[in-house]
């Protein structure tokens, strides 16, 4: 599958959510046809499809279509990568930073493709933990690396507005692969996300 970016939404999709959302509002008590609602059902339905188009999207097709020869094999790193992404339980909001690295084993990719494939991923219904390990896998498989880190830092809605009602809490994951697996080059790599040196 090529590399796709959403430009437009699908008039059949929209249509169908925007009746459902028009349905939850009256099924919530609200009444969807006051003047502050009347547009909210088809605004919500245009949100959720931006913010599920990671399913129309190739993480491999996105890394390979800037891939180069490069004799280097030192860490290439790139941290404090926003994401944005739904709980896949509660279909509320998480959000964070990711750090993502990897070391070339005779290829490289353009340095915005990393964080596209944060995007691709992140754009879909999640849990932290599968987000973090589907980054590792799409730049192992596309660029073979000798090793793969990711570590992900996120604060999750459905613990911040409901439920425990933490507001503070910050949940951390981490994927490693490869050279990764060794104490000294995740140590490494720890150290580097965690300077605040930019």
């Amino acid at each position: 599958m090529a590399y796709k970016k959403v430009e437009h939404y699908d008039e059949k999709i929209t249509s169908g959510l925007t009746g459902n959302y028009k349905n939850a509002l009256a099924l919530l008590g609200e009444d969807p046809d006051r003047e502050g609602l009347l547009k909210t059902p088809e605004r919500v339905a245009k949100a959720m499809q931006f913010l599920t188009q990671g399913y129309d999207m190739d993480a491999r097709a996105i890394l390979d279509s800037a891939k180069f020869h490069e004799d280097v094999s030192e860490m290439i790193l790139v941290k404090d990568i926003e994401i944005y992404s739904l709980c896949e339980h509660h279909m509320l909001p998480f959000f964070g930073k990711a750090h993502v690295a990897y070391i070339p084993n005779g290829w490289i990719t353009g340095l915005s493709k990393i964080a596209r494939v944060v995007d691709v991923y992140s754009r879909r219904l999640q849990v932290q933990e599968r987000l973090t390990t589907q980054i590792l896998h799409a730049i192992k498989e596309s660029l073979n690396p000798l090793g793969v880190a990711v570590v992900i830092e996120a604060s999750h809605l459905c613990m911040m507005m409901r439920g425990v009602q933490k507001q503070n809490s910050v949940t951390t994951t981490s994927a490693f692969w490869g050279e990764f697996e060794k104490n000294e080059t995740r140590s490494e790599f720890v150290k580097l996300i965690s300077s605040k040196l930019h």
